[in-house]
């Protein structure tokens, strides 16, 4: 581990030593060297995913290996990382003709938890805001043009942008997993932390009665996403689904606005 290897931690990304901190990363041998752990483990582990739809699948140990990796080497090693997974996994197992594009979404996903987990005071409400962006800005925004793309180039076939199925699925499975990913981070991060492969805290990861109020105001959101989209009309849903995200991030991210940089001496 590099000895000048910086303990400070941020309340966001949005300032210069964070990047900083997130370039020296490609001088730590031992970074690296789990990055390349990551990369394995998600090439492996790539052909464990549960079909639940056509071209629509769920794999949550990538998502667990992806969130763990990303908060260990942070933005820029983590997008490296993820363009090197998406090609390797072609080659290793390779699924229909390779499209290009797809390698965006890998890359978006890493940085993203990246983003939230690196270098951060963990509290459970930054863990439900990555992956309520997670879900939104590339399973949503950014998934269903390139599955356009793919249909319409690649199988010469159509392909609904609004996706029922896709954003039914995103919805009914946010909930579950940042249960399931707040309770991984409380277990992974201590034992990383003394191994110093990671600055990150868990100390405000903990399940209080605001935090669950939030988890349940979405599943009702889910909830009734679903419902409406059984008896009225997709349209309807979209609109529900954009006011309420925009809404939640914008009560989470006022209430992550109010922590405070911690650094370690």
């Amino acid at each position: 581990m590099n000895r000048n290897r910086s303990d400070r931690l941020y309340a966001h990304p949005f300032c210069l030593d964070y990047w900083r901190d997130a370039m020296a990363e490609f001088r730590d041998v031992r970074v690296l060297v789990f990055a390349a752990l990551m990369i394995a483990l998600r090439v492996a582990t790539k052909p464990f995913q549960i079909p639940i739809g056509p071209s629509l699948n769920i794999n949550l140990v990538q998502m667990i290996v992806n969130a763990v990796g990303a908060m260990t080497f942070g933005p820029v090693v983590a997008a490296a990382a993820a363009a090197v997974t998406d090609v390797v996994g072609y080659l290793v197992f390779p699924d229909g003709p390779y499209f290009f594009p797809f390698i965006f979404t890998e890359i978006a996903g890493s940085v993203i938890f990246a983003l939230f987990l690196y270098r951060a005071d963990i509290s459970l409400r930054r863990v439900i805001l990555c992956r309520f962006c997670m879900v939104f800005l590339v399973n949503i925004v950014l998934q269903s043009p390139i599955m356009l793309l793919y249909y319409r180039m690649i199988l010469g076939k159509e392909y609904t942008l609004i996706n029922g199925t896709r954003i039914i699925k995103n919805l009914l499975l946010f909930p579950a997993e940042s249960v399931l990913l707040t309770l991984l981070l409380r277990s992974v991060v201590p034992p990383l932390h003394r191994l110093k492969f990671i600055v990150s805290r868990v100390d405000g990861l903990r399940l209080d009665r605001r935090c669950l109020l939030v988890l349940g105001e979405l599943t009702l959101i889910s909830g009734l996403a679903v419902w409406l989209y059984y008896q009225k009309t997709l349209d309807t849903v979209a609109a529900l689904i954009l006011g309420g995200m925009i809404a939640v991030v914008i009560l989470m991210v006022g209430i992550e606005s109010g922590n405070k940089v911690e650094e370690k001496s």
